[in-house]
């Protein structure tokens, strides 16, 4: 398995280690248009490898043109969010809508039946907008199964039990409109409503959503990038593509409602492997489809201003 990492900042290097470490990739390709970065960090990863006596192709360009024979493509370039930054995720829109068309356009015909999972911001539009120019049969976005592991790690905390315990889902935008679906959610295989009433434990849903929603702006003005959370969350996604597992997460694939004329990328529990799907759409309760609908509303209208944006289309 080819895999290749398009970008590697702060979250591309830690998503790329990652993938070593499960030994994920018989080759490895690094790209970034930095002068000397992907290089370097290539020497670091073999290093790496020599140390977990792992027998990986490692490659480095630092031109996105280079890369060929992908079997996967990471798209991890653009402009992060920065320390003391406050912007939203959906206005890096005006950063990185350039940049994802630029790699759509000459990544594909060199890495023909690759599969490519989007992690760039605002990452629902930027898959959808990269999966439009590239026509790419195979594009998903990371979606909200980063959201996915917020919520359960805190959720736990809340009710003092293993996170290992917890079960349950993020659907809609990776960002602003992210949706618990507690509909999902249980704790020891229990219901969670059923399961506080049980134990008789005041649980605050509005405070488990805002810790959510809220702390990767925390951890960035500490730490300056989130890094570690979202490899493992990327992980979880490429490892149940190549490997086939169809395990269910909450990844964002193509979505319509009558109110939007094409599809979007959005959240939902959805079967991972060498194909996606089904999605689990039924499972989910009336007002949760509801703010599943008004997050791809959201979605589509930061997908249309990066279209404005980038030419030609």
């Amino acid at each position: 398995m080819h895999i290749a990492v398009v970008g590697t900042g702060n979250v591309g290097r830690a998503t790329a280690y990652t993938i070593l470490y499960e030994g994920l990739a018989e080759e490895l390709s690094l790209v970034d248009v930095k002068p000397g970065l992907a290089p370097a960090f290539a020497e670091e990863l073999k290093h790496a490898a020599a140390g977990l006596r792992l027998d990986v192709e490692i490659n480095a360009y630092e031109s996105d043109e280079d890369l060929h024979g992908a079997d996967l493509v990471v798209i991890c370039a653009g402009h992060p969010r920065k320390p003391g930054e406050r912007i939203t995720r959906r206005e890096l829109i005006k950063y990185n809508a350039e940049i994802i068309r630029f790699i759509a356009e000459v990544v594909p015909p060199n890495n023909p039946g690759a599969k490519y999972v989007v992690v760039a911001n605002p990452v629902d539009a930027m898959a959808t907008l990269f999966k439009k120019v590239s026509r790419a049969e195979f594009v998903v976005s990371t979606g909200t199964h980063l959201e996915t592991l917020r919520f359960r790690a805190r959720l736990a905390e809340a009710l003092g039990i293993p996170v290992s315990k917890v079960d349950g889902y993020v659907g809609g935008e990776h960002g602003q409109a992210a949706v618990i679906l507690w509909s999902t959610v249980s704790a020891y295989g229990v219901g969670i409503d059923e399961y506080v009433r049980r134990h008789n434990i005041s649980l605050s849903k509005e405070a488990v959503e805002t810790y959510m929603k809220e702390v990767s702006e925390k951890i960035i003005d500490v730490l300056g990038a989130t890094r570690y959370g979202p490899a493992v969350a990327f992980r979880d996604i490429i490892k149940s593509i190549v490997l086939n597992l169809g395990m269910v997460l909450s990844i964002a694939t193509p979505y319509r409602t009558e109110e939007i004329p094409e599809d979007v990328l959005v959240s939902r529990p959805t079967r991972v492997g060498l194909s996606i799907g089904p999605t689990y759409d039924d499972i989910l309760t009336e007002e949760e489809k509801i703010k599943l609908n008004e997050a791809a509303k959201a979605i589509y209208s930061t997908y249309r201003k990066a279209l404005d944006l980038i030419s030609n289309y």
